[in-house]
């Protein structure tokens, strides 16, 4: 290209490219995040594909590539994942061209031609972004998470949930991949629950990010009449993997905790402690439809575990109800009665053994015996 404008902008980039692979031995992940977020603020601000026609990332590509031949990241189609990389996590809603580039819940059409916010949230997160990327979380994942999370999420919220989740769990691409088509971001804290009315804030949102809706345990087999003790030892038989289900901060204490409530002892299908909440989180299973007493049943463990076990710095007890089905709607009322913390979830189950085959399949024990 002859153009001035464009000699005088490469000469800058070469400039700035040159300064970022010196930093680059100190923070190199970081820095050419910063890099790729800079060069697509230009691209973007200053639409140089639209001024310089299509033929501009053929040509920033080759002329990069030429001055930097060791550097990767400068290819056509990376060079296009870049300017993407901006637009999804900068733009705002103030010029029509960029629509297309834009998650579709964050906008609408008005009569007038104009935008108007759908999520201000998201455009909320997307100022923060711009005006502080090296503090952001977005500067702490490598770019091959980047072009997974980008090109794959439909908003800023949703790719920043699976941007924390990568730093926090250190997710490999593999991983994050498996969690985006699983929808993660859909099930985790989208079950039921009056953590909004019982809980303090900070706590109702920590734990509405701990409960998933549905839960998947398809990696447990159990024959077609199973109740709740046959599923409750199934998952303590898989108990690393229901571990993982759960998610990161499930510290496992016990399956059937006795419990004295009055003259009588009462028995809790499972007991954990959520290190992240600071409280115990007690799951009860059901492997029928939702009823109305079985959030009172959990209220009422959740109270004995509050005056029995609860340390005076613990927050309080939350409980989990993990049903076959629910009704929304009774759920909702049922719930809107308690006075307890109580999220209720589904359940997914897949590998199910007809009961006539039960007896022909021998069991663990009998295998282990003939293998002695």
């Amino acid at each position: 290209m002859i153009d001035n404008n464009y000699k005088e902008w490469l000469v800058d980039l070469k400039k700035r490219i040159k300064q970022s692979q010196i930093k680059a031995a100190i923070k190199v992940n970081t820095e050419l995040l910063q890099l790729y977020w800079d060069l697509g603020h230009d691209i973007v601000v200053r639409q140089m594909d639209t001024v310089w026609g299509s033929g501009f990332f053929e040509n920033l590509s080759k002329d990069l590539r030429r001055e930097f031949p060791d550097m990767q990241g400068f290819s056509i189609a990376n060079l296009r994942f870049i300017k993407r990389f901006y637009q999804f996590y900068a733009e705002t809603v103030n010029h029509p061209q960029f629509e297309a580039y834009l998650p579709k819940q964050i906008y609408s059409h008005r009569t007038d031609g104009k935008f108007k916010l759908a999520e201000k949230q998201d455009i909320t997160i997307r100022q923060q972004l711009v005006s502080e990327f090296s503090k952001s979380p977005i500067s702490k994942i490598s770019w091959g998470h980047h072009i997974l999370i980008f090109t794959k999420c439909k908003s800023v919220t949703e790719a920043l949930f699976y941007v924390q989740k990568t730093i926090e769990n250190g997710w490999s691409r593999a991983v994050l991949m498996n969690f985006i088509e699983a929808d993660l971001y859909s099930a985790q804290g989208k079950s039921l629950n009056n953590f909004d009315d019982i809980l303090p804030a900070i706590q109702s949102d920590l734990a509405k990010e701990i409960i998933k809706d549905p839960y998947n345990f398809d990696f447990i087999t159990l024959t077609a009449l199973y109740n709740e003790r046959d599923l409750e030892k199934a998952l303590i038989d898989n108990i690393t993997t229901f571990l993982l289900e759960l998610g990161k901060g499930f510290a496992y204490i016990g399956r059937q905790v006795q419990i004295k409530i009055g003259k009588k002892d009462r028995f809790i299908d499972l007991l954990f402690y959520h290190l992240k909440l600071r409280c115990h989180v007690v799951i009860e299973l059901k492997a029928v439809e939702f009823e109305v007493e079985h959030a009172a049943k959990l209220g009422l463990y959740m109270l004995a575990i509050n005056d029995q076990w609860k340390h005076e710095t613990d927050n309080p007890t939350i409980g989990i109800l993990i049903c076959k089905t629910k009704d929304e709607v009774e759920v909702k009322y049922a719930l809107e009665n308690s006075t307890q913390p109580i999220g209720v979830s589904e359940y997914e189950l897949s590998k199910i053994i007809p009961e006539n085959y039960k007896s022909a399949l021998p069991s663990i024990e009998e295998i282990e015996n003939e293998l002695k």
